[in-house]
């Protein structure tokens, strides 16, 4: 990401300040990133919300989209809130798959007046990637949780679903970058939608629009914020 994101500002204008990678990320510090208007952030999951906050400490507005780190996020936003910051996180910058996300939602409104139809998401990455299910995926079960009464929860494959849960499958092969499916399924037939990425340029240029789009903001964002969504 750190690469394409690279190649995708350049054709942008967007000058890139410095690179921050593991080799020299004990130099870093306040006045080192207050040399750039915004922070891109992919990294680690264990990484992610040191890193943000070293941002948000220093007054830098950052864009993240490192998964896997939910658990500390509230706390991060919390703090970007109070010191008057910004920061923008997104499981996935890529303009096609926000519109997937709004799409997803619609249809699970519509949904939740077909108690027949029983909802399902499958995830396919590349075999390096660290989280499963994906980011993205989990943002998709939590929209359809959040519009449909009868889902509660996920349960990741092979575990067995409850009653209420809907089954998340998660699929790690070759150097493929990413494909997220939700299909509705009733006893006579099936509504699927799908979303395929063909390169990690997509995603590269949300994060890069994005990032334009936060400096000089305050508050915390995501990408409907970016689209008008």
């Amino acid at each position: 990401m750190g690469r394409a994101i690279e190649s995708i500002a350049a054709g942008q204008g967007v000058e890139i300040a410095w690179r921050i990678t593991r080799e020299n990320r004990a130099d870093v510090t306040a006045e080192f990133l207050k040399q750039a208007d915004v922070v891109i952030e992919f990294s680690r999951p264990e990484a992610a919300f040191d890193n943000v906050m070293l941002c948000l400490d220093a007054g830098v507005p950052v864009v993240s989209g490192t998964t896997g780190w939910l658990e500390t996020m509230p706390k991060a936003e919390d703090f970007c809130r109070k010191t008057g910051g910004a920061m923008l996180w997104a499981s996935n910058f890529s303009v096609g798959v926000n519109l997937f996300f709004a799409l997803n939602r619609y249809l699970a409104r519509l949904m939740n007046e077909r108690p027949e139809y029983a909802p399902a998401a499958t995830e396919i990455h590349h075999i390096h990637k660290l989280d499963a299910p994906s980011g993205t995926a989990l943002t998709l079960v939590k929209e359809i949780i959040a519009q449909v009464e009868r889902s509660s929860g996920w349960a990741l494959s092979p575990a067995p679903p409850g009653p209420s849960e809907i089954p998340v499958t998660a699929i790690r092969e070759d150097e493929v970058p990413g494909t997220h499916i939700i299909r509705w399924s009733s006893s006579v037939d099936e509504i699927s939608i799908e979303h395929k990425a063909h390169s990690r340029a997509g995603f590269a240029s949300g994060a890069v629009t994005a990032a334009n789009w936060l400096a000089g903001k305050k508050g915390v964002f995501n990408m409907n914020d970016v689209l008008g969504l």
